[in-house]
């Protein structure tokens, strides 16, 4: 008798972290993928651009893959798929907004010809191999933002996106509560749920509150108003240009993803921008400054983006002045918190009036608190339940709040990326992992680095790098030239000659002893010279650098010098 055909989701990405939203469903040849994201590295991935997923388990079932299944169009959900179509060539369904902003990624990577885009709309219907997915609107802090419901041979799957119940969103597309109603009658098997806000008791507040806020600090403000917000949050961008536009003022952009998006938006009619609102930067000086609004990337405190650069006085073309009103409207996300207070100081200090999060109402979150998830699960009445998207305390308490609602606790799975949740009509169950997890961008190198290369980044800020340098002869190990001691982020060569002279006698010592032991291979002097050099430096300063030997050796015979 033939073994049954079960139903598997993959999450491999956005479970028990944030960012990096993947998640495959896979039924028997064939495979849907729901997003593909990216995640900003954390602060100690040293020079790291930017996170993916482990593609691994992707590629070497590539014939399996059908589609990519997009909920919306921010960073953590789109912002992978350059690098995934560069070995997979799929079709990639979205709504004209998302499709708008991977198209422009795409054309950066020189990918948008081979690209297959398709276009839906909510309630939307397509056919995909032996699944029926229907698109489904929900409002979030982007527009056109969708739940992807699977029907498949087995049951229906929903994945609600990032979403909140706003009843008054600021483009009037509310979410499609009959529709989830209307699954919820017929029977849904599995159910995926953002779980971002689950520790928030109660509801999200409404998008439009930000809006009526903009309204007032803008009566107020005397001067320029400088406003940091994430550059994909379109309904925020779009409230704060119709308060410029309210208050007589005209709206300059800084900060190249905040250009992109508006650029997109504005050509698709997602934006509605007023004639003649829109200035260059460098026509902010010639206008009045209560005649200004600049719209500018830097509510995480990247000190790279326009905002630190401004505050900072590194930026080309404007820097925030005394009597500034400035705006942070954003939460930070965990792990940036020390780099906003950073901002939020140093704007202080320049004398600019600063209005963050905690001492206003200039934002409010995208994703939905308590209430809202108990709603969905309620709707939806799922037989099975998976949290997604959040932090894994986050899974947790959403699984503990799924229970309550009466799902059975046997019916509920919190697990990790890479974990195989395989299901049946009557029973679910954990069968395994594939390989997943994280693949670092550092420049154009695309898991070239790890955590070998990450680690000795981490000891090299701490501690600093030692490198010896000396030349020895190939045959009769003479030491010919050094050997010499260079210190970077160790100590200060001119201030610690002593210590740096003694360090330069030790390698000597090393040196002589290896030669008087016969012991001459390159490997075996390099670890002597590091065993014994940092025995010593630890002995003396207590700091541990890295320590770098590098011995050239000269064959005098045919003058060729070797490493």
């Amino acid at each position: 008798m033939a073994k049954d055909i079960e139903l598997q989701v993959i999450p491999l990405g956005g479970l028990g972290e944030i960012g990096k939203n993947m998640t495959a469903i896979k039924y028997g040849d064939h495979i849907l993928l729901i997003d593909c994201g990216m995640a900003f590295p954390e602060e100690e991935m040293m020079g790291i651009d930017l996170v993916l997923p482990d593609y691994t388990y992707l590629v070497e079932n590539q014939d399996k893959v059908q589609a990519v299944l997009l909920t919306h169009g921010h960073e953590d959900h789109i912002g992978g798929l350059p690098y995934f179509l560069k070995q997979i060539k799929v079709p990639v369904y979205g709504s004209p907004l998302a499709l708008g902003l991977v198209e422009r990624k795409l054309k950066e990577h020189h990918l948008e010809r081979d690209a297959d885009l398709r276009s839906v709309r909510p309630r939307d219907v397509v056919e995909i191999g032996p699944f029926r997915v229907e698109f489904i609107r929900v409002t979030h802090s982007i527009p056109d933002a969708m739940a992807i419901a699977i029907h498949t041979p087995l049951g229906v799957v929903v994945h609600t996106g990032d979403f909140k119940i706003d009843h008054t969103p600021v483009d009037d597309d509310v979410i499609d509560l009959h529709k989830f109603a209307s699954l919820g009658e017929k029977g849904v098997l599995v159910l995926m749920s953002d779980s971002t806000n689950v520790e928030r008791e109660g509801y999200t507040l409404s998008e439009r509150l930000v809006g009526k806020s903009f309204d007032e600090y803008f009566l107020a403000a005397e001067e320029r108003i400088i406003i940091a917000t994430f550059a994909s949050n379109i309904h925020r961008l779009q409230q704060a240009i119709l308060s410029a536009h309210k208050y007589g003022r005209r709206v300059a952009v800084a900060g190249r993803s905040m250009v992109n998006v508006l650029s997109v938006a504005g050509e698709l009619g997602y934006l509605n921008i007023p004639e003649g609102m829109l200035i260059e930067l460098d026509q902010v000086d010639s206008l009045p400054k209560n005649q200004v609004v600049i719209l500018t990337t830097g509510s995480q405190g990247e000190p790279m983006s326009a905002l630190s650069r401004m505050a900072f006085g590194d930026h080309r073309q404007v820097e925030v002045l005394p009597g500034d009103t400035v705006i942070i409207s954003a939460t930070p996300i965990p792990g940036n918190e020390k780099l906003v207070s950073r901002i939020i100081d140093h704007l202080f200090k320049l004398k600019a009036k600063v209005i963050y999060e905690g001492s206003s109402d200039i934002h409010v979150s995208g994703h939905p608190s308590q209430e809202e998830l108990k709603l969905m699960i309620n709707l939806l009445r799922p037989k099975y339940f998976i949290p997604v998207h959040g932090e894994y305390r986050m899974l947790k308490k959403h699984a503990e709040l799924a229970q309550l609602l009466g799902i059975p606790e046997e019916n509920i799975f919190v697990g990790e990326i890479g974990q195989v949740f395989s299901f049946t009509r009557k029973h679910g169950r954990l069968t395994g992992r594939v390989p997943a997890g994280r693949v670092l961008v550092d420049g154009l190198g695309v898991g070239d680095v790890g955590n070998i290369v990450l680690r000795d980044r981490r000891d090299m800020a701490k501690e600093g790098i030692l490198i010896v340098v000396l030349t020895m002869d190939k045959h009769t190990h003479q030491v010919l030239t050094g050997p010499d001691i260079v210190s970077r982020g160790f100590v200060y060569v001119r201030e610690a000659e002593v210590l740096m002279e003694e360090a330069r006698l030790k390698v000597v010592a090393s040196l002589e002893k290896c030669i008087a032991k016969g012991n001459c291979g390159w490997s075996y002097i390099k670890q002597e010279i590091k065993s014994n050099l940092g025995k010593f430096l630890y002995e003396k300063t207590r700091r541990r650098p890295m320590i770098l030997p590098i011995i050239m050796e000269v064959d005098k015979s045919n003058d060729c010098i070797s490493k």
